[in-house]
């Protein structure tokens, strides 16, 4: 099955989670610390990471800016925190998905299976190319970007979306097809999933929905990259 670290401040529910998914056939280490997460994912890049928030030694937001700042691979956050504010910050921050306690076992693990299959489909979904619109260059090999020869610093999820719309320049591409290719899933339920990423990516390119550049919005359709006038 998949290699997962879990990171639990909690000794029962880590203790809890760590045998329910060894049952399921998952490969699982259990840390208790944001540190300790650290460094077993520079030392040995699990496929997965289940991230508590609730840690002794770093909030788990910052925990999770620190984990995306070495490493690519999908992060599921396990929060008490079910509100807006509190999902979109971790959205921003750059989580995969989030799950709200108290949770099964078997919801974990179906969430495990999911978003893994999601970033195995969105990895091969687009072919390593270099994409050039206007003075925006999105190299899908190298997972970087550059606007007008500066870097974008963009989250794992940002990247994708820039670089899936740039691959079809001027075509309008609809919120269900980012869904099903850029997020693999068929709704985004209440979190507002891709508003939040397209939010964040308009700014780091210095844009906004009132004034987009790149970046248009067809209401009630969906997006398209385009160069500027």
């Amino acid at each position: 099955m998949a290699s997962v670290l879990l990171v639990e401040d909690d000794h029962v529910v880590r203790g809890a989670m760590l045998r329910s998914l060894t049952d399921r056939g998952h490969a699982v280490h259990a840390v208790g610390t944001a540190l300790d997460a650290l460094r077993r994912v520079a030392a040995e890049t699990p496929d997965l990471v289940v991230l508590d928030l609730g840690l002794p030694d770093l909030d788990g937001s910052d925990a999770l800016r620190m984990l995306r700042g070495i490493t690519d691979i999908p992060i599921i956050i396990a929060t008490a925190r079910d509100d807006e504010q509190s999902v979109v910050k971790l959205l921003r921050a750059g989580a995969d998905d989030y799950m709200v306690k108290p949770f099964t076992g078997a919801h974990l693990d179906a969430r495990i299976t999911t978003v893994l299959r999601r970033a195995g489909r969105a990895s091969r979904s687009v072919q390593p190319a270099v994409h050039s619109v206007g003075g925006l260059r999105v190299d899908v090999g190298e997972r970087s970007a550059q606007l007008d020869g500066e870097p974008l610093a963009l989250t794992r999820k940002e990247f994708d979306l820039l670089a899936y719309l740039a691959a079809r320049p001027g075509r309008v591409v609809s919120r269900r097809e980012l869904l099903e290719e850029v997020w693999r899933q068929p709704s985004v339920g209440e979190d507002q999933t891709i508003d939040v990423h397209l939010y964040w990516l308009r700014r780091k390119m210095g844009e906004s929905a009132a004034k987009p550049r790149y970046l248009r919005t067809v209401r009630g359709v969906g997006f398209r990259l385009v160069a500027p006038d």
